[in-house]
């Protein structure tokens, strides 16, 4: 593979870059060290040369403008990072896949890596990946599907996946046909001040231990944000989630996801959803305008997919839901769970269903059952300080013997506030 030393040059300080004018504005104008400058309108092999040749510490800087790529990007090196001009159209720096034949858009795998201010655009899978990476950075970055909601969209947009100390901040996903912002299989994160909008989940955390979600803004998705744990994963059952200071509202955006997906499931009009999620402290959020529910907390068997996963725990447990403010009337749920809510109200109320803000199955793992068949107090789901709030116990599975109810009083209850994630150097 040649370089063409036209497109990228080896960037010396700052102040020698300037006097080349090889760019009217470039990332690499702003670098102290070195910096692999990336000229206006070069192609994906220039770019990848880039990140096959790059030393560790050095960035790679790339230009305003729009760079049309027609293929995907790997960086396995470690301790590198990708810096633009800034990720909104006018002045930023955007990558398009919209041409490309590849898998996805980036993928890297090296670690301690940096993704700052540019924009990944119509990505023909994952829009930015890393896999097995300790160290993930994402600041000011924009993933989009530009032409808005689709089944065709790739499925993630910002995607660490298997990684450690991961910190994703004022950034913005659009359009993704699973999840906007998704960490999966990941431990020590912290997820701040970014815009979902447009995508099947908005956030979503999956499979992972100790993960801060905060100051985020999620809406005009089918689901604003999740916490699941799913069978099948070679990371088992996350745990330790909190969820606090979010703006979560009108995330009535019709699902969109390719069948088969488990976030098809989801039904349009969802605030917050867990499946089978453990330790997870839902507080000071502000959920309203939802379809189907504001707050939802359910047990992986509700979603009636077999279970093949010896090793999986299926069920919620230990989830403390406080000092938050929910709106809004829920009267149009969709889908197959959609169904299972209005038919667990129907027995509560006549027509027309409103279904009440928070939302349980009922569905407790058996191990954890207490003699009079109540979760122990240790697991159970506690509901405290959320305003006129109100709740119903689907009592799901029907035919259990037990009985739907919108009596809270079991759930008044608090449980110990999960420890604050602590990244090195955020």
């Amino acid at each position: 593979m040649t370089l063409r030393f036209a497109s990228i040059v080896l960037a010396v300080p700052a102040a020698g870059l300037a006097a080349c004018g090889t760019d009217p504005t470039h990332a690499c104008d702003s670098v102290v060290g070195e910096c692999l400058r990336i000229a206006a309108g070069a192609g994906a092999q220039e770019i990848q040369t880039a990140f096959l040749t790059v030393t560790p510490g050095a960035t790679i800087g790339f230009s305003e403008g729009l760079y049309n790529l027609d293929r995907d990007l790997s960086l396995d090196i470690a301790n590198v990072r990708l810096l633009g001009t800034g990720e909104d159209a006018a002045g930023g720096t955007r990558l398009s896949f919209a041409q490309s034949s590849g898998a996805q858009g980036i993928l890297i795998t090296g670690d301690d890596s940096t993704v700052e201010r540019l924009a990944v655009e119509d990505a023909p899978g994952d829009a930015l990946k890393w896999e097995g990476v300790d160290g993930v950075t994402v600041k000011h970055v924009r993933v989009e599907w530009t032409g808005g909601p689709s089944s065709e969209n790739g499925a993630y947009g910002i995607y660490p996946v298997q990684c450690q100390n991961v910190l994703i901040e004022d950034s913005q996903a659009i359009a993704a046909s699973d999840a906007g912002v998704y960490v999966g299989q990941s431990d020590n994160i912290v997820v701040r001040r970014n815009l979902a909008s447009k995508n099947v989940a908005g956030i979503e955390i999956e499979n992972s231990t100790r993960a801060d979600v905060y100051d985020n803004t999620s809406t005009g998705n089918t689901g604003g944000i999740l916490v699941f744990n799913l069978p099948g994963l070679q990371i088992k059952n996350g745990r330790g989630t909190r969820i606090y200071n979010n703006q979560v509202f009108e995330n009535n955006e019709p699902n969109f996801a390719p069948a088969g997906n488990i976030v098809g499931q989801v039904p349009t009009g969802t605030g917050f959803a867990t499946i089978a999620a453990h330790e997870v402290e839902v507080f000071d959020n502000e959920f309203r305008d939802h379809k189907s529910v504001n707050v939802a907390v359910v047990s992986y068997p509700i979603t009636e997919i077999p279970i093949n996963d010896p090793e999986y725990d299926a069920f919620s447990d230990t989830i403390y839901i406080h000092d938050n403010v929910m709106t809004g009337s829920s009267d149009d749920p969709t889908g197959p769970l959609g169904f299972l809510l209005v038919q667990g109200m129907v027995e509560l109320m006549a027509p027309p269903i409103v279904v009440p803000d928070v939302v349980w199955d009922g569905n407790g793992d058996p191990a954890k059952l207490d003699g009079g068949g109540q979760l122990m107090p240790q697991y159970k789901l506690c509901i405290k300080n959320n305003g006129d709030a109100d709740f119903v116990n689907l009592a799901w599975p029907s035919g259990s013997g037990a009985v739907p109810s919108r009596d809270a009083a079991p759930h008044d209850c608090t449980h110990a506030p999960l420890p604050a994630v602590s990244l090195p150097g955020a």
